[in-house]
């Protein structure tokens, strides 16, 4: 029992089959639709139709690389042993069969970047990418289980390329944040980023999100608790307003107005959050849960479908997945069996920060007076009106009352001639000073 006994997890180890207790609350995020990658669901028979497309992607390679098949098998079983390290658990496939899963595999994503890239008009390509396929596939390649380990699509890309310099952008990196430029919101580079380590294309779509390594706010040993929903803050005086900045952590409260990135939510986020939160991060990120701690505190903004119309309305959420209550079911779905223990300090002061605010009074007093009398220009109207009215009317009530005054004042003066409202006249200068 001892010698099977299976070694201790390498420190390569980054594709992970997502656990049962998270994969049973969305079984269909965590498998890929059309395509396999990897050794994990190569076989599948419900994706047998996308293994003739790989394989003519395989043979196009080929061609254009000039390169035979024995070397670069040759080449695939050097890595054998690292790539196998990449994968948390025991890869059954023989050295031969893993050899075919990594050559096909990889040289299909070259070769569907490369197309990608040069915009070729190919019968074939035109109608994969012009089809419902096309964006299924870039849905596939980001799931945490359908991973090849990024160092060895580098490899064979550099290995095939490197007598035909020509024919390719410099670096398979390169042509990487080409093909993904649109998940790119932050416009990062490759070439900007000296500490840049791709573990494979999930890692990458997560560092998207993410600042540069030196502005990446340190881990607070606290979590979020009892922050007030969105509603509620809003109630209290709170502004909300969109951000500019594509990043998660510019986040903002200044004088009671809390800026937030703008966050689009569209048929594909939730298996995309949940591939990035609930597996990569709760398997490989667990001490670095950036993207966890920024769902979580989605969470407690929102608790309900009027949450939702206030960010919606704000500009921060760009709802394209339905009815209000159906973004509140995804957001407050996404923490579900995540284990979290801390949040960042930006996000844990910020959250400090917003129930400080809540709980002031005079916060409280300036909001519903606002609300109650300027929430709208009708309102607006209504209140001037009514304040006029009332100062009309105090200064009436000051003149009767200074009349009445001097009034009295005059009749016990034997020189006064007349009276009127601010003034009398009398017979002497002495009798009017008095």
């Amino acid at each position: 029992m001892l010698e099977r006994s299976e070694p201790p997890v390498s420190a390569d180890c980054c594709i992970f089959r997502v656990p049962n207790h998270l994969r049973r609350l969305n079984e269909q995020a965590f498998s890929p639709e059309v395509i396999s990658i990897g050794p994990f669901h190569h076989g599948n028979e419900k994706l047998e139709t996308m293994e003739k497309f790989k394989v003519q992607y395989f043979k196009r390679f080929m061609q254009r690389t000039e390169l035979k098949v024995d070397n670069l098998v040759s080449s695939v079983k050097d890595w054998e042993g690292r790539v196998r390290r990449c994968y948390a658990e025991t890869i059954k496939h023989s050295s031969k069969n893993l050899a075919k899963v990594i050559l096909v595999d990889a040289s299909f994503i070259i070769e569907f970047f490369l197309r990608f890239w040069l915009r070729e008009e190919s019968h074939d390509y035109r109608s994969l990418l012009n089809s419902w396929l096309w964006t299924i596939i870039w849905s596939d390649l980001i799931l945490l289980e359908n991973q090849l380990p990024f160092f060895v699509i580098d490899k064979l890309f550099n290995f095939a390329f490197e007598s035909h310099p020509n024919l390719r952008p410099n670096s398979f990196v390169q042509l990487t944040f080409y093909c993904f430029r649109v998940e790119n919101s932050q416009k990062m580079s490759p070439n900007n980023i000296p500490d840049l380590n791709i573990k494979h294309f999930a890692d990458l779509r997560r560092t998207f999100w993410l600042p540069p390594l030196q502005r990446i706010p340190q881990r607070s040993r606290k979590s979020i608790d009892n922050l007030y929903s969105a509603s509620k803050l809003h109630e209290s005086g709170v502004e909300f307003k969109v951000g500019s900045s594509k990043c998660l952590f510019d986040l903002k409260l200044k004088n009671g107005v809390l800026e937030l990135p703008c966050l689009k939510l569209e048929n594909t986020t939730d298996s995309l959050y949940r591939n990035l939160i609930m597996a990569l991060e709760q398997c490989y990120y667990l001490n670095e849960a950036y993207i966890t701690d920024y769902i979580v505190l989605l969470d407690h903004l929102i608790n309900t479908p009027k949450d939702v119309d206030l960010l919606v309305q704000k500009g921060i959420i760009v709802n394209w997945i339905g009815h209000s209550n159906a973004v509140t079911s995804l957001i407050n779905s996404l923490s579900s069996g995540v284990v979290y223990h801390a949040t960042n300090i930006h996000y844990y002061e910020l959250c400090e920060d917003l129930k400080a605010f809540y709980e002031d009074p005079w916060h409280s007093w300036k909001a519903s007076l606002r609300h109650d009398y300027f929430g709208t220009p009708l309102k607006t109207a209504s209140t001037t009106a009514a304040v006029t009215l009332l100062v009309l009317t105090l200064i009436q009530s000051v003149c009767s009352i200074l009349s009445l005054l001097l009034g009295q004042k005059c009749k016990n003066s034997t020189n006064c001639i007349s009276i009127n409202i601010f003034s009398c006249s009398c017979s002497t200068a002495t009798a009017c000073m008095h």
